[in-house]
């Protein structure tokens, strides 16, 4: 069934051993693009997507006013330790003066192919017309950060 579920993508989790991912001083370059509301997506997003080309394939990703197709950059990317768990914190990410509806959205690495990291249900549709469009980031703490691992 075609959607939009939270998840860290196994894939990545294997680049991550494979080391393929380097989120350490801004070394490898990630963005972050929205997907289309549930209802005209035509794709399943979870843990088995594997590259944003998913997204392009589908035409699943989110489009309006000065929304740029494959997203933005993400911004402040830091590592750092909650109690026993290693986690990446981003800056939250604003796209401004745009008119966009979304469902979610893929955080990806433009240094490793376009491989997927995470796709992330919003729980609805988001929407701004002429206006800033904010992805807030979750507490960077053990139970929370966006990525994390324990």
């Amino acid at each position: 069934m075609a959607g939009i579920t939270s998840a860290l993508c196994t894939s990545f989790k294997v680049e991550l051993l494979e080391g393929d991912h380097d989120f350490n001083n801004g070394a490898d370059a990630f963005k972050v693009a929205l997907l289309k509301a549930n209802a005209s997506i035509t794709g399943t997003y979870d843990a088995t997507t594997t590259n944003y080309s998913n997204v392009t394939g589908n035409s699943d990703e989110a489009s309006g006013a000065n929304y740029s197709a494959g997203g933005q950059a993400l911004d402040s990317g830091a590592i750092s330790v909650s109690g026993t768990t290693a986690i990446v914190d981003f800056a939250d990410e604003v796209f401004s003066n745009v008119t966009v509806s979304a469902d979610g959205c893929i955080i990806y690495n433009t240094a490793n192919s376009n491989s997927a990291i995470a796709v992330i249900d919003f729980g609805g549709t988001v929407s701004a017309t002429a206006g800033d469009l904010t992805i807030q980031f979750p507490a960077a703490d053990a139970s929370n950060a966006i990525i994390r691992i324990a």
